[in-house]
Order: structure tokens, then C-alpha cells, then sequence
């Protein structure tokens, strides 16, 4: 399948095919790394990431899956270009485009990431922003394959903030392939509803559903619980309010076994807030799966820009 020369923003631009693809890419660039395999795929491509937003996940995956295909990767952070500030988001993207290969993006705006690779004419990839967080669904995709041998026919509950990027990426990317999908919410967090009909249409046509509740029962059937931080970055100030809405709908023992089934597993994209979202107790019986999904995180990211950049 050819992905050259294509950005990666939104789960929204894929086929179920064309991710399937890419979820195949990085489970051979994963059993070739613990191989001690790698690649020059990107031999001689020079990589900004630029990054609004600081990250641990993020930075490491992108800079060491570039390195082990060949590639340079060049960290630029806020104090290293005006993005945005004393030049245009349009005139940054023309001159890196000049410059690098391609383009990674971390920070706040979606606008800014399109704007990226409107711009810049390279390929562009969306680390995360506060509308979506494509490449984290890759890692979580890959994880539950590797947990349940498939993807098509598991029912997936998003448990805590359903507007953020995570619920949003997470209900377009299960729609897409073919995995029911539950967000269980407060209704003052639920997701947009355009969104929602969108992800919906896709459901139908991958003959799976969506559901947005706030009932806890829903649970029920749950192949994997994910939950994420209550408050995302840049919204600390609502966190007292946050933490007394979401409360309800932390992730403990009781809502687990809510699942009624033994081999659920529960799915986090870190960093987590132990007794917030989720009890320490809960986290740490999950741990091996959480640390694998963030293990992930590196090998999907190096399947993008191989798919979309490499030779």
C-alpha cells in the first residue's frame, strides 16, 4: 500500500484498509527491533518535531524511531522558533518545508498542524493536539491486537473526560475498525455531536456501534476499559471542578469487575494521575499492558514516517 507523500492529522483521513496497514508496519518493525533490526528507510530525511507542548512518549518515539531508520531528527522547541508569534504559522511551514523532510507537530491548535502541512508541501504528523491524538490510537490499536489477536468485534469503554483528544481519536479510530465504542461521561463532558453522527456513519459501514452514557452499567461486556488524566494540559485551573465531576467515574476495582468478564484489560495513554482516574491498585495490575501500549507509542510512529516518508 502507498502512504507516500501523505500527512497523518486525523484518524478521519484513513481507510480501515490503509490502518490495518499500518498497524501490520509496526508489528514487523517491532519484531525486527527486538531483533536488534533496524533500518536507513529514512536515510539521508531530516525530521523537525516541533513541540508546543512538552512530552515524554511523544519525543522519545519520534526521535528514536527516526534514528533507528537512518533519519535526523531536530528538536524544536518554544524558545527555538517563533511559531505563530513573530512570523506567520504559513511562513514557518514554507521555510522547514524548504529545510526538513518532514514534519512533526505537538501542541495546542488542530488549525496549526493543518496549517503545517498545507504549507509546507512535506508530510506532516500530528503528536497530539487539543482536538485529536492519531498517533496514540495507532499504540492502543496495536496493544489490544497483540492483547486479543484482533481488533474487529471488541466493544471499547472510554471512561472520564468524553470531549477530549483521546475520546475524540479513540471513537473515530474503533468506528473506523469495526470496534463498538462506549464513552461513559457526565453529560457536561459529553463529545460534540457532529462528531458523534460522523463516527457513527463510520460505525455502521464497519458494522460496529458508538454510545455515549453516563450509566456505569455500561461497562458490561468491556473488552478493554481506557481512561486518561482529568484534566488535560492547559486546564489546570478547572481541575477542582474537574475532579469533583469525574470522581464517579474513576477506574477501580468495583468498575472492572462491572465488565463481567475476567480477560478485560484496562488501557491508559499516560501520564496518569493515581487516584484520580484511575486507583494505584487497578493501575499497577494493568501496568504491563499500560507500559506496553507506551512501548507502542515508538513502534506505530516509526511506521508513519516510514509509510509516508521512507524509501
Amino acid at each position: 500500500m502507498n502512504l507516500k507523500g501523505r500527512s497523518f492529522l486525523t484518524l478521519k483521513d484513513f481507510t480501515q484498509e490503509e490502518i490495518s496497514y499500518l498497524l501490520e508496519l509496526s508489528a514487523d518493525l517491532k519484531a525486527k527491533k527486538k531483533k536488534g533490526i533496524t533500518g536507513n528507510r529514512l536515510k539521508g530525511k531530516n525530521i523537525a518535531l516541533i513541540f508546543e507542548k512538552p512530552s515524554t512518549r511523544t519525543r522519545c518515539s519520534f526521535t528514536i524511531g527516526c534514528v533507528d531508520e537512518g533519519g535526523h531528527p531536530e528538536y524544536l522547541g518554544r524558545e527555538d522558533i517563533q511559531l505563530g508569534y513573530k512570523e506567520s504559522i504559513e511562513d514557518t511551514a514554507r521555510v522547514l518545508g524548504r529545510m526538513f523532510d518532514g514534519i512533526e507537530f505537538r501542541g495546542f491548535s488542530q488549525e496549526t498542524v493543518e496549517k503545517l502541512a498545507k504549507y509546507s508541501k512535506v508530510p506532516v504528523w500530528n503528536g497530539l493536539t487539543d482536538t485529536y491524538h492519531p498517533t496514540q490510537i495507532l499504540a492502543d490499536f496495536l496493544t489490544l491486537q497483540e492483547q486479543f489477536g484482533h481488533l474487529n468485534g471488541l466493544k471499547l469503554v472510554f471512561v472520564g473526560d468524553g470531549r477530549n483528544n483521546m475520546a475524540n481519536s479513540l471513537m473515530i479510530g474503533c468506528a473506523k475498525m469495526g470496534v463498538s465504542f462506549v464513552i461513559l461521561a457526565p453529560e457536561a463532558l459529553y463529545p460534540d455531536k457532529e462528531l458523534v453522527k460522523e463516527c457513527e456513519q463510520y460505525a455502521k459501514e464497519s458494522g460496529s456501534f458508538i454510545k455515549v452514557t453516563s450509566n456505569l452499567e455500561e461497562v458490561q461486556g468491556a473488552d478493554a476499559l481506557y481512561t486518561d488524566v482529568w484534566c488535560s494540559m492547559g486546564e489546570e485551573d478547572k481541575a477542582a471542578e474537574r475532579v469533583a465531576l469525574l470522581r464517579p467515574y474513576q477506574v477501580n476495582k468495583d468498575l472492572m469487575q462491572k465488565t463481567g468478564k475476567d480477560t478485560s484489560i484496562l488501557l491508559h495513554c499516560l501520564p496518569a494521575v493515581k487516584g484520580n482516574e484511575v486507583t494505584e491498585e487497578i493501575f499497577e495490575k494493568y501496568a504491563d499492558v499500560i507500559f506496553d501500549e507506551a512501548e507502542n507509542r515508538m513502534h506505530t510512529i516509526k511506521a508513519v514516517m516510514v509509510a509516508t516518508l521512507g524509501e
